[in-house]
């Protein structure tokens, strides 16, 4: 089982996400497809540079956005992560015994 945690701001805004786990099979495959395409389009499309932390053996990528975003930044950051959350949702819904998409408030003293 694979769970996804999406971070949410007090505004509504989404701050980052966490996959963890493996359910090797391509459901798997799809979750991993949808969060490393999260960290590559806010690098290359948002201009943010992230520092994702990554564990393969365990099946762990988190990705967060840094604080101090332009409103261009913040913009493109939230279509992307709103765009990647709409995927993981979809296949959550089609694949339950395999994925699971939880939602946690974000707080600092997450970091």
């Amino acid at each position: 089982m694979t769970t996804v945690t999406v971070f949410r701001c007090d505004n509504g805004n989404l701050a980052g996400l966490r996959a963890e786990g493996h359910s090797n099979d391509i459901v798997c495959s799809a979750v991993s497809v949808l969060t490393q395409t999260a960290v590559n389009a806010l690098e290359a499309v948002a201009g943010v540079p992230t520092d994702p932390l990554v564990d393969e053996d365990i099946g762990l990528l988190q990705v967060m956005l840094p604080s101090k975003l332009t409103p261009q930044q913040a913009n493109d950051c939230q279509i992307i992560l709103r765009t990647i959350q709409q995927g993981l949702t979809d296949i959550g819904q089609s694949y339950p015994a395999h994925l699971r998409v939880v939602y946690k408030e974000w707080r600092e003293t997450y970091a």
